[in-house]
């Protein structure tokens, strides 16, 4: 079992966690991925795993981008391959901070970089959660902060998004006034919908004392609106997510991001010593770097998704098939009067792998936005499976 440091350990038993609990909070700090290869995917894992099936032909599954990494980011990291004997050659940890910064406006000190945003998610429930300070999420949402909060013990609350598909603040401050974490997920995974930003600060500014709000903005590419790292720069109590896995195509390379004060980053990093930020693939370091500073090619992706998106959309009101609006690159359709497990089973025989459903909702499907052949090869299949 991974051993935690004695100053984490003296901070949650302190916190109300018992000593039991703290083998199972040290296997999601470094030992994840050999929980995974000795006993599947960890317990506390969402499901968004990609379905790699032979017979599948168009993956609309897992939200990953329908192409690779931008050419300025393929060439940068292929340029450092030939040096990743050395762990940090040229200092690319560093150049990447400059990057974040530059982009952000975020102070250098206030970011952190992580092989995706999957680590730091889960860190932040450790951190600031409890046996006697739970987590608020919405529902549906990304589960991976409430499987984490459940499956070490703090309790858990699950909001309904309010009529228009947003995060509802009020109702997840109601829900539980006392809470450690308040996961905010904008643009929202599954429904893709933005919940704005005076909605955030007035969760900022109505929050219990101690608690703070982690901020999700891992398809805000894709949006194109207004995004939360000014409130990071600004010292209030968040912690603001980003990833490289959805618009600019490295989910295979796990590169990601967080924003918040330094103080919080310092407690996030002491249960392995900063390890998992500070020792990231130099191939993933230089591709990041590069692609993030290329604000024109993140806007030509951008509109390549929702050309795609549009289309589908349009295909789906002439099937009068009701979809919510999204902003990102995935929307839900709701399939009325049939399960949302028959109807991707139902695309499987035609050799797509559309997405899975919440248990909220159980006759709506999540779809991922893959290419423009790809949608329509979608609508194509959908006109044989619906009808």
């Amino acid at each position: 079992m991974p051993l935690l440091p004695q100053d984490a350990k003296d901070d949650l038993l302190g916190r109300g966690y018992s000593r039991r609990r703290l083998g199972q909070i040290a296997m999601v700090f470094g030992a994840g991925a050999a929980a995974a290869a000795v006993m599947g995917r960890p317990a506390w894992a969402a499901d968004d795993t990609p379905d790699t099936g032979s017979d599948v032909k168009i993956r609309l599954g897992a939200n990953e981008c329908w192409t690779g990494p931008i050419e300025p980011g393929r060439a940068a990291a292929a340029a450092v391959i030939a040096m990743s004997n050395r762990y940090d050659a040229h200092g690319e940890h560093g150049d990447f901070i400059r990057a974040v910064t530059a982009v952000e406006g975020v102070p250098g000190d206030h970011v952190a970089a992580w092989p995706g945003s999957s680590d730091p998610l889960c860190r932040a429930v450790v951190t600031f959660c409890s046996p006697t300070r739970g987590l608020v999420t919405a529902d549906p949402t990304f589960e991976l902060a409430g499987r984490t909060a459940e499956w070490l013990g703090a309790p858990v609350k699950r909001v309904p998004l309010g009529p228009d598909h947003t995060h509802d603040v009020k109702a997840m401050l109601a829900a539980d006034p006392a809470a450690g974490l308040f996961y905010v997920c904008t643009p929202n995974n599954p429904t893709g919908t933005v919940t704005p930003l005076a909605d955030v600060e007035w969760l900022i500014a109505n929050k219990p004392a101690g608690s703070m709000i982690l901020i999700d903005e891992a398809y805000t590419h894709f949006a194109d609106v207004p995004t939360c790292s000014h409130l990071a720069a600004a010292g209030k109590d968040v912690i603001v997510l980003r990833t490289f896995s959805k618009i600019f195509g490295m989910a295979g390379m796990r590169m990601g991001y967080m924003m918040t004060r330094p103080d919080i980053i310092a407690k996030m990093m002491r249960y392995d010593g900063g390890m998992q930020s500070g020792f990231l693939p130099k191939p993933s370091l230089a591709c990041a770097t590069a692609s993030l500073t290329e604000a024109g090619l993140i806007a030509a992706r951008r509109k390549e998704m929702r050309d795609a998106r549009d289309m589908t959309f349009e295909h789906l009101k002439r099937r009068r098939l009701d979809y919510i609006g999204s902003s990102a690159n995935m929307f839900m359709i709701d399939w009325k009067t049939r399960d949302a497990r028959a109807m991707q089973a139902a695309f499987r025989t035609q050799s797509i792998a559309i997405g899975r459903s919440w248990p909220i909702w159980p006759t709506v499907s999540r779809v991922t936005v893959g290419s423009m052949r790809e949608m329509v090869a979608f609508c194509e299949a959908l006109d044989r499976v619906w009808t």
